[in-house]
């Protein structure tokens, strides 16, 4: 092999290998500062503190880019599609994604029944810290709440809240144990509603390609604030693999004994990650191969980067931004598709967080001796399949939705505290495949969309700014065909 084709080969792939090494290193750092303290101690809070500040500055830039890259990305995205192509991607992301959620939970079932690893577990795991969620909730309310948060009364309020319904035992009766017959309240909880942001931002762009000819200057800005976006992003990046170090190596520290940890879960913590592992990179592997008679694995190692991002910051919507990156710069899919179909996936699509709740509320109820039905079962596939889309893309929002997964089968919030011991690692693992799950899905997509976005070539191009040079002369925007002539000059001038 020759040397400029290796250094051509390490300038591509730097930032992947930077960021999976900052993974290692992240693991490594983490157990060897645990073995400083004297035997017997550990490290104290403010001290991990510390160690994290640097990763949870990374975190924060990232999340910080969430709200203007969804929602200009989706404008843009939307509003240069015309109606009848965004119907048909929209379509077929949805169904996509939604045919995987459920083969997840079927195989997280099948599993966790067949290997039954809670039957013969210890007792001492019902010693968990019951920090369990507390908020009292139905599943009929958790999906009602679904379905509400789709529609938020004020979009500001959105950005940063989300509703939740809360039950109250009644003034007349406060020991009434019937959470059915309590009051129905609800509160603002912190945390973006980017269900809804999703919708509103597809109506407004459906709402632009309706009249893209009176109002070609509005959806030119959101391109251009896309653009922007992606730009900044571009930059935040470089910092992945400093900041999934010290967040990874923090989580570590703050983990009392890891050895009595996974002696007590460890057959839970196999069934949970071997088979959201065996989702990611087979089932959606073997999916995406006889879709689109592609090479799955190169399609993965392209994503590196993203899945890297996603194991060290255990958030989907914080790795948007770099997901996006890859699959346009590395995959090469169109950006008017990723910029469409992935932050749909990161809101409903959930693959590896419907394994995980399946398995979960089967092992614990394994754990306290109950039989489950063939409708029982049946239930939690349902009620896990919904959770998953309920649930928020940042860490460890699985742990909330699973308590409507437990309700199911009679169980109470606070068995969440059984395997909350191990949940930070697994979720972990489950972001990985959910990230991975929605680039395959934006993939399938555009691949049965080739043919349909050629034939709609006049609409923008949103991909054009981020690799146009002086040597494309002949590319332009969409907009500029809907412009007077004159107008193309500062077009071009300004496309870089």
């Amino acid at each position: 092999m020759k040397w400029p084709n290796v250094w051509g080969f390490v300038r591509r792939n730097l930032l992947t290998t930077l960021t999976i090494l900052g993974v290692v290193v992240g693991i490594g750092l983490g157990l060897g500062l645990r073995a400083v303290p004297a035997e017997g101690e550990s490290w104290d809070l403010r001290d991990v503190a510390y160690i994290n500040y640097v990763g949870d500055l990374f975190l924060r830039t990232l999340k910080a880019l969430i709200l203007p890259l969804i929602v200009s990305s989706l404008i843009a995205a939307v509003g240069s599609l015309d109606l009848s192509l965004s119907k048909k991607i929209g379509g077929r992301a949805v169904l996509y994604y939604l045919a995987t959620t459920v083969l997840a939970v079927i195989l997280g079932i099948v599993l966790v029944i067949t290997i039954k690893p809670g039957s013969n577990s210890d007792e001492e795991t019902e010693e968990g810290s019951g920090s369990g969620v507390g908020r009292n909730v139905t599943t009929v309310d958790t999906l009602l709440d679904l379905v509400r948060n789709m529609f938020p009364p004020n979009l500001v309020q959105a950005c940063t809240q989300q509703y939740q319904t809360v039950l109250k035992p009644p003034a007349d009766n406060p020991t009434e144990s019937d959470i059915y017959k309590w009051t129905i309240t609800g509160v603002y909880a912190d945390g973006m509603n980017i269900l809804g942001l999703v919708v509103a931002s597809i109506v407004f762009g459906v709402a632009l390609g309706a009249t893209k000819q009176e109002n070609a200057l509005v959806l030119k800005f959101f391109q251009q604030l896309s653009h922007v976006v992606m730009k900044v992003t571009g930059w935040v990046i470089w910092l992945s693999p400093v900041g999934v170090t010290f967040l990874i190596a923090s989580k570590i520290l703050e983990i009392e004994d890891l050895g009595d940890m996974f002696g007590k879960l460890g057959l839970y913590f196999a069934v949970v990650a071997g088979g959201i592992l065996f989702h990611g990179f087979i089932v959606l592997s073997l999916l995406f191969f006889l879709f689109t008679r592609q090479n799955p694995f190169r399609f993965i190692a392209n994503m590196g980067q993203a899945l890297a991002t996603a194991f060290g910051t255990s958030s989907s919507s914080a790795s948007l931004p770099v997901t996006m990156q890859c699959l346009e710069e590395k995959n090469n899919i169109d950006p008017r598709v990723s910029r469409f179909v992935l932050p749909i996936g990161a809101t409903i699509n959930m693959d590896g967080t419907a394994l995980y709740e399946a398995v979960a509320a089967i092992f614990i109820a394994q754990l306290r001796g109950l039989s489950l039905s063939f409708g029982n079962v049946l239930a939690i596939s349902i009620t896990a399949t919904a959770a998953s889309i309920g649930a928020a893309g940042i860490p460890q929002a699985g742990l909330v939705t699973l308590v409507m997964v437990l309700d199911t089968v009679g169980l109470p919030a606070e068995d969440v505290s059984l395997i909350i011991a191990v949940d930070w690692l697994l979720d972990r693992f489950r972001t990985l495949v959910n990230v991975l799950g929605d680039s395959f899905g934006a993939a399938i997509v555009y691949h049965y969309s080739k043919a349909e976005l050629q034939g709609n070539k006049g609409d923008a191009d949103l991909g054009a700014s981020t690799e146009l040079s002086d040597s494309d002369p002949e590319l332009v925007y969409h907009t500029d065909t809907i412009m007077a002539n004159d107008e193309r000059t500062v077009d071009k001038n300004s496309r870089l």
